[in-house]
Order: C-alpha cells, then structure tokens, then sequence
C-alpha cells in the first residue's frame, strides 16, 4: 500500500498494482538522465509542465525502481497503464508532486 508522506503513490500498470517512488537515488538517476546539475533544477525542469513521452517513461521508470521495481526504460515503454497516455501523464504529474510538495 502507498503511503504519500513517505513520497509513494499507487498505480495499476500492466495490470498490477504498483507503487511508484521517487527516492533519492531515483532522483539521482533522473539529474542524470535530464542532465540536471542540482536537484533544484530537475525541480524547475519539471514545473513547467511540458514533457516529452521520454521524459515520461523515465519518470515513471525511476518511480518504479524507487518503488522496488526491477525495470528499464524498455520495459517501461511498452507497459500498459489503466486509462491509457492520459492516465500516464497524470500519474507523472501526481508522482512529481508528492515528491516536490506542489498541489
């Protein structure tokens, strides 16, 4: 089960419950991933809202790996999510803000 003061949500991926995190080395990994020099500006990256399908599935990849997941961004990529693209990018969105604290 999710527990959002500790950062988790919960997601049916493929069919399967899920908890996805964005744990410090998650967030490790996607600074590298963005080429983010700080955590501040992978923060600011993603205030703005706008996302590539890429930047997507790595957010969901880090979630789930921080989540406990052993996954890659291929796997990730061809994974089905209840609700379809729709439903991915709200789950990015949630995902996101119980990691940096916004509404």
């Amino acid at each position: 089960m999710a527990n959002r003061h500790r950062g988790e949500i919960a997601a049916t991926i493929d069919g399967k419950e899920r908890v996805l995190c964005l744990t410090l080395g998650a967030l490790a990994e996607l600074e590298a991933a963005f080429d983010a020099p700080d955590l501040i500006a992978l923060a600011e990256r993603f205030e703005t809202g706008r996302l590539k399908a890429g930047d997507a599935v790595a957010i969901l990849t880090a979630g789930l790996r921080g989540g406990g997941a052993d996954v890659t961004q291929a796997d990730v990529a061809a994974m089905s999510i209840d609700g379809g693209a729709a439903a991915g990018v709200r789950l990015v969105s949630e995902l996101l803000s119980v990691t940096f604290g916004g509404e």
